[in-house]
């Protein structure tokens, strides 16, 4: 998940239990074959791990008051986007939001844009939620499900002018690789859901699972990376997406932000 997230420490504490430095991999290894990795939620891997959060007054509004309006469940089906927003228009899906500023920011920049935010953790949906009546947005939706099933079962194929994917968890140590949500199997779902020229826009700050994320997609097959030759395999942080307040700060300290985005060939 991205914005307010800090994710060094968060994914420190999920994974406490496990402080053994021989498990420690500062490389990128090999990813998981297609074999290995597919298909991701019917193995039960889940693109998220849930963590516990109090709610604020303003995030609970937004569950009780605003959800009904803006909320989507698995249970809601397969969608069609012009059906949902009333419209045609470009549509954009960012998995993992975190506490929603980037995605709030995106969607009241560009209003000729259709977005959808999947994140499971409440205070993020509820601020996001809250946020977005608050600005009067009309162009967001949300989902607090998994988004390996929301990509598989509720969005229709070649749909989506982009992913976007923003500082998952890295899982920096090696047995917890598999967790990691960037794998071929995952790449391949966002394939089917992209239209021809679509692009998968993914951002980590760690060079680790940037070097991973790099590996998967070279070894994908049907994409094609949008990176200019003197930045390759990364591209400068595009105007579209937010400098959030934490990547602001780690500029500052000298801390790297890896972009990554490929595009759906035909």
């Amino acid at each position: 998940m991205n914005d307010d997230r800090t994710p060094t420490p968060d994914t420190a504490a999920a994974q406490a239990d496990d402080a053994d430095p021989a498990t420690q991999d500062a490389s990128a290894p090999e990813p998981a074959t297609q074999d290995e990795a597919a298909p991701l939620h019917r193995r039960g891997i889940k693109s998220y791990v849930l963590r516990a959060g109090r709610m604020t007054q303003a995030q609970t509004r937004g569950l009780e008051e605003v959800w009904p309006r803006l909320g989507l469940t698995l249970d809601d089906g397969p969608q069609d986007p012009a059906t949902l927003f009333g419209r045609q228009a470009p549509l954009v899906v960012e998995i993992g939001f975190g506490m929603g500023g980037s995605l709030i920011e995106q969607a009241e920049r560009h209003p000729e844009t259709d977005f959808i935010g999947i994140e499971v953790h409440a205070p993020g949906v509820g601020k996001l939620l809250d946020e977005a009546d608050k600005r009067g947005l009309t162009n967001l939706r949300v989902y607090r499900e998994d988004a390996l099933r929301v990509l598989d079962e509720c969005l229709p194929e070649a749909s989506l002018d982009r992913l976007q994917l923003f500082f998952p968890d890295p899982w920096p140590k090696k047995k917890h690789h598999k967790r990691r949500i960037v794998q071929p199997a995952f790449v391949e779902l966002v394939r089917g859901c992209l239209k021809p020229g679509g692009t998968l826009h993914m951002a980590t700050d760690w060079e680790a699972y940037a070097e991973w994320m790099a590996e998967v997609m070279a070894q994908a097959p049907g994409y094609r990376n949008t990176a200019p030759a003197e930045s390759a395999p990364y591209v400068p942080r595009p105007d579209f997406r937010p400098l959030t307040k934490f990547e602001a700060r780690g500029e500052r300290l000298g801390h790297g932000v890896w972009d990554l985005i490929f595009a759906r060939e035909a």
